[in-house]
């Protein structure tokens, strides 16, 4: 991160600051901040919508009149605050709004439904929606969560634990929009709508351009893809609304909407499987069918073999934990069929061949080459990404286009 971030960070996040949100976190008034330690809580390329800290604090606390030292991490995430293009975008899109909605307001009652050990979410500290706009999280890393290898993709261990994670928040999102109505209004945008600032849809579009000018360099690849691909690329957005339009007559549910590896963290046992799943990062939640978080996921975070062989399986392991967190919830709407829940799928695919192509580079690219928003796009908003270029990702679509094409996607 660049130093005027930090600077800028620590004229914010001070000891006053952090003292009144731990009071008020921990509902104890005798906490003395002695001192704060701030770092970048990301690395280059993990995270494009927000600048995260991660923030050490040094405090005591009075216990039976003994005042004792302890020690403790928060994670503070803050709209973009260097000026530029990239600010702008996240301004205009309003996203943080999105995510201090849903951290306040609705994963509260959410967890609340549920009623178990297992949250959905880290807790969240504190909500400040005027300038600086930012976010006080809990830090899941001391209670042993982590990222799991997003170049790697996940295997079958983790599929099944993100599965049954999203079948239960999909699940508690429908009980509470049975009790309250009013909750589906606050998510009626994501990733693609009508209203997003052009500066969103020029990051796919210019995506989707790029593609084609990489697959055109192919020599294994039929020189019609590259084609196919540039005709549709001033297109794409608008087909990403049609796939993400919320239908009355359909199963429904509050998307997580940005649902991939980078966005979920992981807790291992002694022999390093995965025990236990938690999302992050609530910036894209949007309110219509749930086969939207399904394509995004298959598309961004199972390798394609994986899939191949075992998409039924997932989704059949899905629809068992809607069913039977929405029996336990008391939800008067009735899952869909598996039948019915493949169908949706497949009516979506292009939501998963647009993340496909434009953020399944982001995920395959080497952390040592990530480029952040500002370096990808030039001043006449053209993308030069070299997460393009990776073998892993011309090989990922090497397989997928003929898919594409073969389900009339890319006409």
């Amino acid at each position: 991160m660049k130093e005027e971030q930090f600077d800028q960070i620590y004229q914010w996040v001070d000891v006053r600051f952090m003292e009144k949100i731990l009071r008020q976190s921990e509902k104890d008034t005798s906490i003395a901040v002695s001192d704060v330690f701030i770092r970048a809580a990301t690395a280059k390329g993990d995270n494009y919508t927000s600048d995260m800290f991660r923030v050490t604090v040094e405090y005591s606390r009075l216990n039976d009149r003994e005042r004792i030292e302890q020690k403790k991490t928060v994670i503070v995430k803050v709209e973009p605050i260097i000026e530029g293009p990239h600010k702008d975008l996240i301004v205009m899109s309003n996203i943080f709004t999105t995510e201090m909605n849903m951290m306040s307001l609705t994963l509260p009652k959410m967890n609340e439904i549920l009623g178990s050990r297992n949250p959905l979410n880290g807790r969240g500290l504190f909500v400040q929606r005027e300038k600086p706009v930012m976010l006080v999280v809990e830090d899941l890393a001391p209670l042993g969560f982590r990222m799991a290898d997003r170049q790697a993709g996940l295997d079958m261990d983790h599929c099944l634990l993100a599965i049954r994670g999203l079948a239960r928040f999909h699940a508690s999102s429908v009980a509470l929009c049975e009790k309250e109505p009013e909750q589906k209004q606050r998510y009626n945008q994501g990733l693609f709508h009508k209203d997003r600032p052009f500066e969103m849809r020029a990051f796919f579009i210019e995506g989707t351009k790029q593609l084609a000018r990489e697959a055109a360099n192919w020599p294994e690849l039929d020189p019609k893809y590259s084609e196919k691909i540039s005709r549709l690329a001033d297109k794409i957005y608008e087909r990403g609304i049609e796939a993400a339009i919320c239908r009355e007559d359909e199963f429904n549910v509050i998307n997580h909407g940005d649902f991939w590896v980078n966005n979920m963290l992981f807790k291992y046992d002694d022999e390093g499987r995965p025990i236990e799943h938690i999302f992050v990062d609530f910036q894209m939640c949007t309110y219509t069918s749930p086969a939207l978080d399904l394509n995004y996921f298959f598309s961004t975070s199972v390798g394609d073999d994986l899939l191949a062989e075992h998409e039924g399986t997932l989704l059949a392991e899905y629809r068992r934990c809607l069913g039977q967190t929405l029996a336990r919830s008391g939800c008067r709407t009735e899952p869909p069929s598996i039948d019915e829940l493949k169908m949706s799928v497949r009516q979506r695919a292009t939501y998963g061949m647009i993340a496909s192509f434009t953020l399944l580079p982001i995920m395959l690219q080497n952390k040592d080459e990530a480029k952040d928003l500002a370096e990808i796009i030039d001043p006449k908003g053209r993308m030069d990404n070299p997460a393009y270029r990776t073998e892993a990702f011309k090989k990922a679509m090497r397989r997928r286009l003929p898919v594409f094409e073969r389900m009339g996607l890319l006409d």
